[in-house]
């Protein structure tokens, strides 16, 4: 009775005692609807990163078709352009004297003809002041020794106007780096998309089978992992990634089977050679029957026209191999995905492995191998389904690491070789243009600043997708 009073006076039960009320309570009907809470929208920084990843994957890889298409000079796009514009500025960027002047050297004459008509001026005179020492820019803007007609400064003005436009501008072979940009990020996002496929695949299917088979199959094939991972990861890839170069060569040139038959027809002739001697009393080697290896060297030496002769009889039996430039570039491309997505499963192996040992000891597996079921039907329809979420963060984590190492490995020159793009070749080559005495900026900025960003982004979205996962890093929602 004392606690209905307290409480219609204060509006609230004293609290403490036993028979203290509750505070007033609202029906469930009429109470706020709680703010859902999406795991993939906690990190911002996660979601701008995707948003990043996802406008370059379109921009880079739509394009990509049309930068490798023939262009009006039917070279694809992204190594088409001339020497005369080679190291020009971005359009919005302003050109020095020296860039304005070959730039006024890249107008059609037939474009200079109309203007000075309707500028009123001299042809002879226009072409003058454009080819003129520091370029028309010092005449157009007054900056010269000797006073300038208006006219003439206007016809330079609208000549500027005319100028051809190159948004990132142009390399040290004239071709526009805003198409070879974008040509070396679709290669760099595709080449890492597909060696980040291998080594997941890989890495997924070798920890579950270490995982699923246990005992002396999963130490000895954990032992192999730590060996591998002993070893130094760049070197193994650059290693590979050389041999790999290196049988791609052999292949077209046939050099290593040249120089068999060559060494063959040398041991033939000395054979032939100590037959006669033997039967002649004397003989080359003094001896018939046999002919070593120092004996086919000291023939090769001794006689170069016969040498010349078989070198070019095996050249004419066994010609190279004709290998069209993109079927070259192609098996390069090929070559590097084994190179980085044969070395960089580790990780994802070991991971796997360990989900797979707890999944091991859960009922609902217990279950399925008191049903009978096989092994591989287990890994299909019981185990990858809860590994999907650990696959595909690790996945997300692997692609920056295949991006960066393809991007090094391109830098180096073992990776994409030129003439096709790739952010690390394009680094690489316009990293002697910062220099003190005229630095060509933009070349060097562009591939690298976008490497960088989308490498941050990939990172970003990968912790994302972690917190978003993995239940032990998640955050509560409110």
């Amino acid at each position: 009775m004392l606690a209905k009073l307290l409480s219609s006076l204060f509006g609230r039960a004293p609290q403490g005692g036993r028979g203290a009320a509750v505070e007033e309570r609202v029906p469930a009907l009429l109470a706020p609807r709680a703010t859902p809470d999406n795991p993939l929208t906690r990190s911002k920084v996660g979601l701008a990163g995707l948003a990043f990843l996802a406008c370059m994957m379109l921009v880079c890889l739509v394009s990509l078709p049309f930068a490798l298409l023939p262009g009006k000079s039917g070279v694809a796009r992204y190594n088409e352009g001339t020497t005369a514009a080679a190291k020009l500025p971005p359009m919005w960027a302003r050109a020095s004297v020296d860039q304005a002047q070959r730039l006024d050297a890249l107008v059609a004459e037939e474009t200079i003809a109309r203007i000075a008509r309707e500028r009123g001026v001299e042809v002879g005179e226009l072409l003058r002041a454009r080819g003129a020492s520091g370029g028309g820019r010092a005449v157009r803007e007054g900056t010269g020794e000797t006073p300038v007609p208006p006219e003439l400064q206007r016809a330079l003005r609208e000549v500027e106007r005319h100028w051809p436009r190159w948004l990132l501008g142009t390399d040290a072979l004239g071709r526009s780096l805003l198409w070879r940009v974008l040509a070396g990020g679709g290669i760099s996002l595709a080449v890492g998309l597909l060696a980040a496929s291998v080594s997941v695949t890989i890495g997924t299917l070798y920890g579950a089978i270490a995982g699923m088979a246990g005992g002396r199959v999963d130490g000895v094939m954990m032992r192999v992992v730590d060996v591998l991972y002993g070893l130094p990861y760049v070197l193994l890839v650059v290693l590979l990634a050389v041999a790999s170069d290196a049988l791609v060569s052999e292949f077209v040139s046939r050099q290593k089977a040249r120089q068999a038959m060559v060494r063959e027809q040398a041991r033939e002739l000395v054979l032939r050679s100590n037959a006669d001697a033997q039967a002649g009393g004397a003989g080359l080697a003094g001896r018939a029957g046999l002919a070593g290896r120092a004996e086919v060297d000291a023939f090769l030496q001794a006689f170069p026209s016969e040498r010349t002769r078989l070198e070019e009889r095996a050249r004419a039996e066994l010609p190279a191999r004709d290998l069209s430039p993109s079927t070259r570039a192609l098996l390069d491309l090929s070559t590097l995905l084994v190179a980085i997505g044969g070395m960089s499963w580790l990780t994802m192996s070991r991971v796997v492995r360990g989900q797979v040992m707890s999944l091991r000891a859960q009922p609902f597996m217990e279950a399925a191998r008191a049903l009978g079921l096989s092994r591989g039907r287990i890994f299909v329809r019981h185990l990858l389904p809860n590994l999907a979420g650990t696959i595909t963060v690790y996945a997300t984590l692997t692609v920056p690491q295949a991006i960066l190492q393809e991007s090094f490995l391109s830098f180096l020159g073992i990776g994409v070789k030129p003439p096709l793009a790739s952010w690390g070749n394009l680094a690489a080559d316009g990293l002697g243009e910062i220099n003190p005495y005229q630095s060509h900026w933009w070349l060097p900025v562009f591939p690298c600043v976008l490497l960088s960003l989308t490498l941050l982004a990939l990172n970003f979205t990968g912790e994302a997708l972690r917190e978003a996962l993995d239940p032990k890093r998640a955050r509560r929602g409110v």
